[in-house]
């Protein structure tokens, strides 16, 4: 397994304390680049924009931020920028204005008082939110919003106005169904299923997996922050769970996972039809599969894997597995299974793939130029022989170019010794 070394990051001043998913890349103010979306536990929104260490935002939120996203939860056409609290507060903000009205945002933080700071809209949801998640998970052409909790229950919600068209700050989010899961919820995501359709994931302990079905309709929805009403001769909160368990390797069933889908194959055409995820667990498993259940690969490190994504290294439209250790060990692995890694050491006018890793000793740190010529590892032979330039000086040297021995003796005194002696 190769190793990489990444030197071009960015630091960011960063004093808070966060939860695992209180921190996001995404489009938060709609101007076709991404910003970092950081919350603490102090209910601190912050918005990191370009290479700049300072916030490019600052924003107030109630209570104790656990999870941040950024969308188009509202279905208007634009992202908004999602915080969820611990006790139950909704925080919805749109900062495309915030952005219209700075001509340099680059360079100049905002001084606002706190009124102007405040969300656009908040509601209550039940609390002990874990991790969200803003998708069309039915394949209506709509995003939800799709909240895992503490106590190994999944809620959906759809944002809903009082008329089309109305101002987004007159809706509410609309309980739409619960779920009620066997193990803790570590992850939430949407895979294309073997049909193609979208369908809802849910990590569970022990390298499991669970898929949600959204048998709803409107009839079953209500405006109320608790439970949707049963409906007759249902099962309750539990019912449309479709629990998959791990196969091959024996896991601790308790050991907690995370889960990542719709990874691109390369093609949309490919990547709608039997979709693939990957798995990661804490003693070390990662997994990648496709809809059907079929395992492609396993790996198997001696590593507590931890967080779980998925990023086009390669920039061939196939996206790698991005696995990330306790320890800051980072493993990249395509869809060959061809592996490399990355050792995190605290010590241009576009998006591009890049790593955030949040330290112990309140630093933010991006890697921002991770991008990769291949993952498979390359023969330097090979390279040159499809240079024309290379046989020319060959040719010159006297060496025979049809003699593979010849050349790769060649090579070796170039590198190594003095051709000329």
């Amino acid at each position: 397994m190769r190793s990489l070394n990444y030197v071009q990051r960015v630091s960011l001043d960063f004093s808070g304390t966060l939860f695992p998913h209180a921190i996001c890349l995404g489009d938060a103010d709609n101007d076709s680049l991404n910003e970092l979306v950081v919350g603490d536990t102090n209910g601190k929104l912050f918005v990191y924009k370009n290479d700049d260490s300072k916030p490019w935002i600052t924003r107030t939120c109630v209570g104790m931020l656990t999870c941040v996203a950024v969308g188009d939860v509202c279905n208007k056409g634009r992202n908004f920028v999602v915080a969820v609290g611990a006790e139950g507060w909704f925080h919805l903000f749109d900062l495309t204005a915030a952005s219209a009205s700075k001509s340099d945002s680059s360079s100049q933080h905002e001084f606002m008082s706190p009124d102007d700071q405040k969300p656009l809209f908040t509601q209550h949801i039940p609390a002990n939110t874990k991790v969200i998640l803003i998708s069309d998970i039915d394949g209506d052409g709509r995003n939800e919003l799709v909240v895992g909790y503490t106590d190994r229950v999944v809620r959906a919600f759809r944002w809903e106005e009082p008329t089309e068209g109305s101002e987004t700050g007159t809706g509410q989010l609309v309980l739409l169904k619960k779920w009620l899961l066997e193990g803790q919820v570590d992850s939430l995501s949407v895979n294309p299923g073997p049909e193609g359709l979208p369908e809802l994931m849910v990590s569970q302990p022990g390298c499991g997996y669970a898929i949600l079905l959204c048998s709803w309709t409107q009839q079953d929805s209500c405006s109320s922050g608790d439970e949707a009403p049963p409906t007759p001769g249902s099962e309750g909160p539990s019912r449309d769970v479709v629990l998959h368990l791990s196969t091959g390797r024996i896991h601790n069933k308790n050991v907690s996972t995370h889960l990542i889908g719709s990874i691109s194959k390369g093609s949309k055409e490919e990547s709608s039809k039997c979709g693939l995820f990957a798995l990661c667990t804490l003693d070390g498993t990662l997994k990648l599969m496709d809809s059907s259940e079929q395992l492609l690969w396993s790996v198997q490190v001696d590593h507590q894997l931890f967080a779980l994504q998925k990023l086009d290294v390669t920039g061939d439209g196939r996206e790698e597995v991005v696995a990330c250790a306790w320890d800051g060990q980072t493993y990249i692995i395509d869809h060959n299974r061809t592996a490399v890694r990355f050792q995190f050491d605290e010590n241009e006018g576009k998006n591009s793939p890049c790593l955030v890793y949040v330290s112990f000793n309140h630093k933010i740190y991006i890697y921002w130029k991770v991008e990769l010529e291949r993952m498979e590892s390359s023969n330097m032979l090979r390279v040159l022989e499809d240079n024309p330039e290379f046989k020319e000086r060959l040719k010159l040297l006297g060496v025979d170019t049809e003699d593979p021995a010849a050349v790769r003796a060649a090579v070796t005194n170039v590198l190594y010794n003095d051709l000329h002696t």
